[in-house]
């Protein structure tokens, strides 16, 4: 008989017993909380488990004095952004009193669209499958040319600080209100839930500690900017901490360049097709269909419509700053495949027979950082969460206080009694997002984040639809826009609730890639609304506000001239990084 006790973070030990060793892998694979290779052998497992602590036992002093100065200097960032020598007695905390140029526009949507998760999913997928995930960044650039050219000169010139409030002065109060519950849900779940979910998780996994302790620092901390200085201070903080993200991260891939021995090389050593962005139609993962017609919903409704991602922009001083900016994330999301995705395919290299390709990123940095480096790490870790968690926070704050308590509450509140209700829904998210955390890693812990995340892919399609024909079609009425973005979304989330857990595609074959069902559903929404639209005897469309419409600007100049740049930049990468 063999018996094997492994502990999970700070899980009790749960022991196993086998008649035969030769049975462990396959018992374990049962259960869902462990991922294990079937060739197990037990040094390697044990080698895997210890990896992720290797970070602790090889921290230094100076990775301690690392440490310490960088939370000084965020603190001393945050500080002089949330309480300025001249103080504004109209500021709030929700667009930064429009005073954000460019470069805190772009880097603080980066920061916000850099989570943990995606520091992580990449590297694994560069392990597993090349560079084809750069298509989730480089495509991207589309959907922000959409942004910064179509919406955001709308967004600006209506002079709103929400997404359902520009829906609202379009449709009435009724559109208002159910885009209004249906942001804060998916921004308490998707943004603010499991971002800090994942941070959880990896900060449990690195330093040891109970997952409670892990996400209550780390949502207090990210929560102390949001709540004294609002979006200003979280997108002060965030140019320092996307400066260091790419330092860090640029000197993983470096250290990991020269150990392979350099570009040749790494180029030699991995199979051809790692360096395609398109995938044949045959590929079971990435085909280049499903990305080509799939990506574009969940982008227009991340990108164009989120107020996590578009709130920076509804802060810029003006229309020319904030296009610039958008196309500022443009140029930065360029860097994912040297400072993540690369870092993975290394891996793949290095270290070839990795149990989890999840523990890519990771072994790279208990691998090739020496000592004194790695405190960088966990500062580069508390930067992605704190841009993450607090852009959350932010936006939680502005669309609750904005659109439910000024609208419904208090319409006559004061700027004071208006930053108060912002600063109590901060902490009030806070307390929500641990108890969620705490709630989701009692069930199934990381497997149970992962279906989240698929399930809230779903979202998307309503999104998109419903703002997409408010802007290109005027002819949407109220009903098609409600019903899309009530029924239709139960609709298209009842879908994905099938399609992860009562008829998952392991099982039943018949399902498209999830990208393409994503696609199918924003297809039958679209021919749906414009149905409703045209079919409505009494529609209630929109009428032009004609101060509205003057006060929509034309792209400035540099503004072309930016975006010419990034496309062809991007086409040529296209181009570069095919037929390999």
């Amino acid at each position: 008989m063999c018996v094997i006790k492994i502990g999970h973070g700070d899980k009790k030990l749960t022991e196993f017993k086998f008649v035969s060793c030769l049975n462990i892998g396959k018992v374990l694979n049962q259960n869902k909380s462990f991922r294990v290779n079937p060739c197990f052998r037990g040094k390697q497992v044990k080698n895997q488990t210890n990896q992720m602590h290797n970070i602790v036992e090889r921290l230094t002093s100076l990775d301690y004095i690392i440490v310490i100065a960088y939370l000084i200097i965020l603190m001393v960032i945050g500080y002089r952004a949330s309480f300025p020598k001249k103080k504004n007695s109209d500021e709030t905390l929700f667009l930064a009193n429009k005073s954000l140029g460019w470069a805190s526009i772009g880097f603080n949507m980066w920061g916000t669209n850099v989570g943990p998760s995606m520091l992580l999913a990449f590297a694994s997928i560069g392990y597993t499958t090349g560079i084809v995930a750069v298509n989730f960044d480089w495509y991207a650039f589309i959907f922000l040319f959409l942004l910064a050219i179509v919406f955001a000169p709308k967004y600006l010139a209506a002079k709103v600080s929400t997404m359902p409030e520009f829906m609202g002065n379009r449709y009435g109060d009724s559109t208002q209100n159910i885009l209004a519950w249906y942001a804060l849900v998916k921004i308490l779940i998707s943004w603010l839930s499991l971002g800090l979910f994942a941070g959880g998780f990896l900060v449990r996994q690195i330093l040891g500690i109970p997952m409670w302790q892990s996400v209550t620092v780390l949502v207090a901390f990210a929560g102390l900017f949001t709540f004294f200085g609002g979006l200003k201070a979280i997108a002060k903080v965030n140019i320092f901490q996307m400066i260091l993200l790419i330092a860090v991260s640029l000197s993983l891939t470096l250290l990991g360049l020269h150990k392979v021995g350099g570009i040749s090389a790494l180029y030699s050593k991995t199979p051809g097709h790692f360096w395609n962005l398109i995938q044949p139609a045959s590929d079971p993962k990435y085909p280049w269909y499903a990305i080509l017609l799939g990506y574009p919903v969940a982008a227009v409704a991340f990108f164009c419509t989120d107020q996590s991602m578009v709130q920076s922009v509804l802060g810029a001083k003006n229309l020319k700053q904030g296009q610039l900016g958008v196309s500022f994330i443009g140029w930065l999301k360029i860097l994912s495949l040297p400072l993540f995705i690369v870092t993975g395919i290394l891996c793949y290299i290095l270290f070839p027979n990795l149990k989890d390709p999840n523990e890519a990123y990771m072994t790279m940095v208990t691998n090739l950082f020496p000592p004194g480096m790695n405190g960088l790490v966990i500062v580069v870790l508390i930067a992605v969460l704190v841009g993450t968690i607090g852009s959350s926070l932010n936006s939680l704050s502005t669309v609750f206080t904005m659109d439910v308590y000024v609208k419904k509450i208090n319409p006559q509140a004061s700027n004071k009694q208006i930053i108060n209700v912002g600063r109590l829904t901060v902490i009030a998210g806070c307390i929500f997002a641990v108890i969620v955390v705490l709630a989701i890693d009692n069930i199934k812990g990381l497997n149970l984040f992962d279906v989240f995340q698929s399930v809230l892919g779903f979202i998307a399609p309503p999104l998109s639809v419903v703002f997409l024909l408010t802007v290109f079609w005027k002819r949407t009425t109220r009903k098609a826009v409600n019903f899309t973005l009530s029924i239709g979304s139960i609709l298209s989330l009842s879908t994905g609730i099938v399609y992860l857990w009562v008829l998952p595609p392991s099982e039943y074959t018949f399902w498209p890639h999830y990208l393409m069902l994503s696609f199918l559903i924003f297809v039958g929404l679209l021919l749906i609304a414009i149905l409703i639209s045209l079919l409505d005897r009494t529609p209630s469309i929109y009428t032009i506000n004609e101060e509205h419409e003057a006060n929509i600007e034309k792209p400035d100049k540099t503004v072309w001239i930016s975006w010419a740049a990034l496309a062809i930049v991007m086409v040529a990468l296209y181009i570069f990084f095919n037929g390999h």
